[in-house]
């Protein structure tokens, strides 16, 4: 009996390891993510600013957008795929990056703000929950969508 109850106790730990592992999974790519997002956010708006003309202001935007749903696509089938994730759960993960990135482009903005004596403060700061927010709820239903649609196929295949 005593050996019944370790051995229970041991899978339980084994069990609970892995649910660790698996949060620490989603939570290293949704990070990561949103650092792709933030990255590409100041990177192609920086070219943008560069730009010689307003065509080549407007192609450093659409890479920008590009770049983002590459990462965003990439992420769900992650989720999907690789953590074996239920389209809720992984469209509450892939919204959770895109709110962390729109954070990060919101801290980035007040920064620069900061540098170039901006009027804007209030604005910004409010950004600071808006952006996340206005963006994280569009991404959620796109996200959810896109992981329903993959879980039908496989289930069809």
């Amino acid at each position: 009996m005593l050996g019944l109850n370790a051995a229970a106790n041991i899978s339980v730990e084994a069990g609970d390891n892995m649910d660790a592992s698996a949060h620490r999974n989603w939570l290293w790519a949704a990070i990561l993510v949103g650092l792709v997002y933030v990255a590409a956010g100041i990177i192609f708006g920086a070219l943008s600013g560069a730009a010689a003309s307003s065509q080549m202001r407007v192609a450093w935007r659409l890479a920008a957008w590009l770049a983002s749903a590459i990462a965003f696509a990439a992420h769900i089938r992650y989720e999907h795929l690789k953590l074996r994730n239920s389209p809720l759960v992984t469209a509450l993960h892939a919204s959770a990056a895109v709110a962390l990135g729109a954070f990060g482009l919101a801290v980035a903005a007040n920064i620069h703000a900061q540098l170039v004596a901006s009027s804007q403060h209030r604005l910004l700061i409010i950004a600071l929950v808006a952006w996340p927010v206005l963006t994280a709820i569009p991404a959620f239903v796109v996200a959810l969508a896109a992981a329903a649609a993959f879980a039908r196929m496989r289930r069809s295949v």
